[in-house]
């Protein structure tokens, strides 16, 4: 009996143990970025991910043992999370969403031998083909009376980095996370062309035929797997699943799945025998307009401050509207009729109540898109003209014309109403009385929360780099991608523009309070 219960012991404490031994693989990714690498499935009734890189991760998973667990993040900076350890919230075992093989990121992390070759790709609308406006990388240039294209790329891909250094001026290049929104653009001709890799390319390309291939497909590179340098056996165990995969025809199989096959992948053969990474891999694609010894502070910063500038042409342009708007919307309120107060409240509460990023979305990309399908001739040339820093001026104009209607009404609300009826009694109509008594009153005592609202709008103009709108924070993020090593420096130059640009406001705002709480007690 004692060696039964012994026995039975053991087998209880072993069992658990044996279970704790499949730990999950938790490979990183970003779904916004959509097919086919990881997407949701529309015809699941759950809507479960599906893409060649979802079937991958389960492949490799199963053949080390563990189970494939999908975490999701921002895909420019899927790699810092492996800095995290894999067993905390939004921690990484590896990177697996079509990084490509970069010396820089080299410097931190490890790479896998490659799973996949791809080339970079333009897409363009056939239309724009045919009307001879693009035919090849060499139309990107502008030309005599025509200014050079607009191109939309993944932020921070080798497709960003080789326009950004092989067409430096001319061309209005736009970077977005979301790669169905760029195909989107270009289908809908508000983009004159996007460049993506030939995994999306190829997807796209059957999926909207109104967008063809131009010119020929260029720079071949790699698809990596990144894990942590202290993790060497990991990322043996990849490789052999790799090459495991290739010999038995297992990712062959994936990728014609998802029709990605090609003549390049029987080039992945040869890269797993061969010392990897390569010995000639080099900063090929690193943006160093100023030579490879030169100090790029001279560059970062002048890049810095042109988005500075955007920055404050946004404000500029969209705060004088915020004010008008909310000023009628709180006139109407306060003195007109109870069937105009009640729609300009509802206005003043959906505006207030529903975030600015989605106030932008709609207005670029969803309004558009309804005037298209009206097929008004001119909605769709609205549609088609309305540029991104135009729908970030909208977006900023209407969302903090709710909060300065707001203001306004507490001010027009603080006027006692002796003035109105001594401007009527003394023969003034009700609309004169507004205008001359009433609104520039209420406009003095407000001063102070109109200028801090105008401080925050510096700062969320940033939000406006949804819509593809080069503003500073957006900037940022896209030197960061190009110059990993100096992160803290540029955002400490970056958070210094940011103070710099709302600092003197807020001292106008100080003195503005001053001074007329320095009236109000000489009144007193």
């Amino acid at each position: 009996m004692p060696v039964l219960r012994l026995l039975f012991i053991f087998l209880f404490l072993a069992l658990p143990a044996q279970a704790q031994e499949k730990k999950p693989l938790r490979w990183g990714c970003d779904p916004t970025g959509g097919a086919p690498y990881v997407y949701v499935d529309d015809k699941s009734t759950d809507k479960t991910f599906i893409g060649f890189e979802v079937e991958l991760a389960a492949y490799l998973a199963k053949k080390l043992g563990r189970d494939s667990v999908m975490v999701d993040g921002d895909w420019s900076n899927l790699p810092k999370q492996l800095d995290k350890p894999a067993d905390v919230e939004k921690g990484l075992d590896i990177v697996l969403n079509g990084y490509e093989l970069r010396k820089d990121l080299l410097n931190d992390y490890a790479a896998t031998r490659p799973y996949y070759v791809y080339r970079l790709v333009m897409i363009s609308h056939h239309e724009t083909v045919a009307d001879k406006e693009l035919r090849g990388w060499a139309d990107l240039y502008p030309t005599a009376g025509k200014p050079g294209k607009t191109v939309g790329v993944l932020g921070g891909s080798a497709a960003h980095r080789h326009v950004k250094k092989t067409f430096p001026d001319g061309v209005n290049l736009q970077s977005n996370p979301d790669v169905a929104n760029v195909f989107k653009l270009v289908q809908d001709r508000r983009m004159d062309a996007t460049i993506q890799d030939s995994p999306a390319a190829t997807y796209f390309l059957k999926k909207q035929p109104e967008l063809v291939a131009v010119g020929e497909a260029v720079k071949p590179g790699f698809y990596v797997i990144y894990y942590r340098k202290s993790d060497p056996e990991l990322g043996a165990a990849l490789d052999k699943a790799i090459a495991e995969g290739l010999r038995d025809g297992s990712l062959k199989a994936i990728y014609k799945k998802y029709r990605i096959w090609n003549e390049d992948q029987e080039r992945l053969w040869y890269w797993q025998d061969q010392p990897w990474p390569p010995d000639d891999l080099d900063d090929a694609d690193e943006v160093e307009e100023d030579g490879p010894t030169a100090n790029p502070w001279l560059r970062l910063i002048r890049e810095l401050l042109g988005a500075a500038g955007v920055t404050v042409l946004l404000a500029l342009a969209s705060f004088p509207i915020a004010m008008i708007v909310g000023l009628f919307v709180a006139v109407g309120r306060v003195y007109g009729p109870r069937w105009l107060g009640v729609p300009l409240g509802i206005y003043v509460e959906v505006i207030r109540g529903t975030p600015l990023l989605l106030q932008l979305f709609m207005i670029y990309y969803l309004i558009p898109e309804l005037m298209f399908r009206t097929d008004v001739a001119g909605l769709v040339w609205l549609a088609k003209n309305l540029s991104p820093f135009l729908a970030g001026v909208l977006g900023l104009a209407l969302n903090y014309s709710a909060y300065e209607a707001e203001n306004y009404r507490a001010g027009l609300l603080a006027i006692p109403k002796g003035q109105m009826e001594a401007a009527l009694a003394l023969g003034m109509t009700r609309a004169t009385a507004i205008r001359r008594i009433i609104v520039p009153q209420a406009v003095r005592l407000v001063i102070p929360p109109v200028t801090n609202d105008f401080i925050a709008l510096f700062k969320d103009t940033s939000a406006c780099s949804i819509i593809l709108v080069v503003e500073l924070t957006r900037k940022y993020n896209e030197l960061y991608n190009f110059n990993r090593t100096l992160i803290v420096e540029l955002a400490v130059v970056t958070a210094g523009l940011y103070l710099l640009m709302s600092y003197p406001l807020s001292i106008v705002a100080n003195r503005f309070e001053r001074r007329l709480n320095a009236s109000a007690g000489g009144r007193g």
